[in-house]
């Protein structure tokens, strides 16, 4: 598999209200055909769907507890997506992975129906 390759650097540190954006580039042949989306492992916990973007239709999916503040959205010519993260909370703390899937409008959210990973980013909320 080819991992997808977090391009911007854009983790980090930030209080919390802060902002950060992560981005998430795929090779052409990934871009075509799969959809993007984004996972998350906080301090101790499991793994977590955060948010998808269905790369044909432009159609995103979020969590709920990232719905309103966090944008996902996509660049279809550099075959890359973002994760904008606006009014970032300490629980918002974990390493964000970006992952493809082929899921449908269900599965989208399953993170088991990812791969393609990239390296993984970290995003540390400060209170």
């Amino acid at each position: 598999q080819v991992p997808l390759t977090e391009s911007e650097g854009g983790g980090g540190l930030v209080q919390a209200g802060g902002s950060l954006r992560l981005s998430c580039t795929a090779p052409g042949r990934i871009a075509a055909t799969y959809h993007l989306g984004w996972v998350r492992v906080p301090p101790g916990k499991d793994r977590e769907f955060v948010a998808a973007i269905r790369w044909t239709t432009d159609t995103k999916y979020y969590s709920e507890s990232v719905e309103g503040r966090f944008t996902i959205s996509r660049d279809t010519a550099k075959n890359t997506a973002y994760l904008q993260m606006t009014d970032l909370k300490p629980e918002d703390t974990a390493v964000y992975y970006c992952g493809a899937t082929l899921g449908n409008s269900v599965t989208i959210r399953n993170w088991k129906t990812y791969s393609n990973w990239d390296q993984g980013t970290r995003v540390t909320v400060s209170s």
